[in-house]
């Protein structure tokens, strides 16, 4: 997100696009837990559910017919977040929920002004004029590119990116790859590739140890070190309308979330550090 400083009084939120142009690698899981894990750990997060589908809206127990103003509003009818986030039962957690008029943005907007920079313009207000300081602002993305991706990420100041430890991730990755080059180059100079979490790892599947390895030996310390692992109970909690760290702390799964979070905090820090000095 640009940082037009001068004009905004209060502290910017960081913004992430949680993204993958393949579906099935655990990025609404990730989106969910993570926005949990960092609540958990003090921080003040929005979700914004930017998937049709609104399965991230469904996962934190967001009744369709709770969802009266959703993304589609700031979107479209350029409704304020603060109008239309809503609290989860997560202290710290609100989310900006989705529903299926999301899939006719496209259209709507064709001829529509800044019709890439909806979002961006939209949480540059919100920080600006919102009542709520959040610290943390996660973006759930479809799982293609269309205009709602190119929303998410023309907002953003980083993409991350949930791998699924299984043959084809590389693949998926590289065409990801692709597509935050070609919005940095044509919408958002500043974005960057903020991380991968590496999900569903399997350590009874050798496959999953060689994945593992391939990504970490192409992208180095960009790879996150906390591995999500598969969990039963992490792919139950949805079905609840609970985010894992809800259903099931002790888990396995809900327990890398946290850990995840603390290393996405500590990454953070580290960035912040760096540009200060």
């Amino acid at each position: 997100m640009s940082n037009n400083s001068s004009q905004l009084t209060k502290p910017l939120p960081r913004v992430l696009a949680v993204a993958n142009q393949k579906g099935g690698v655990g990025k609404t899981t990730t989106a969910i837990n993570l926005g949990t894990a960092l609540a958990a750990v003090g921080e003040t997060v929005l979700l914004i559910d930017m998937d049709p589908q609104g399965n991230a809206s469904t996962g934190l127990g967001v009744p369709k017919s709770a969802r009266t103003t959703t993304i589609y509003d700031v979107i479209v009818d350029q409704k304020s977040i603060d109008d239309s986030a809503i609290k989860t039962s997560v202290p710290g957690l609100s989310i900006l929920p989705s529903d299926p008029d999301l899939s006719g943005v496209e259209i709507e907007l064709s001829q529509a002004d800044r019709r890439s920079y909806r979002l961006r313009d939209a949480i540059e207000n919100q920080s600006r004029e919102g009542s709520v300081n959040y610290s943390y602002i996660l973006i759930d993305c479809p799982p293609s590119l269309n205009l709602l991706t190119v929303n998410a990420m023309s907002a953003a100041d980083a993409v991350l990116v949930p791998l699924q430890c299984e043959f084809f991730a590389l693949e998926g990755l590289s065409q990801l790859m692709r597509t935050i080059d070609l919005v940095r180059g044509s919408l958002n100079p500043q974005l960057e590739l903020q991380g991968i979490v590496l999900t569903m790892f399997d350590r009874r599947n050798a496959l999953s140890g060689h994945v593992a390895n391939d990504v970490r030996s192409h992208f180095g310390d960009k790879v996150y070190e906390t591995v999500i692992p598969r969990n039963v109970r992490v792919s139950e909690a949805p079905s609840f309308g609970k985010p894992a760290l809800i259903y099931d702390l002790k888990c396995t799964g809900s327990q890398a979330y946290l850990k995840l979070a603390r290393e996405l905090v500590s990454r953070e820090k580290q960035r912040r550090e760096m540009h200060a000095a």
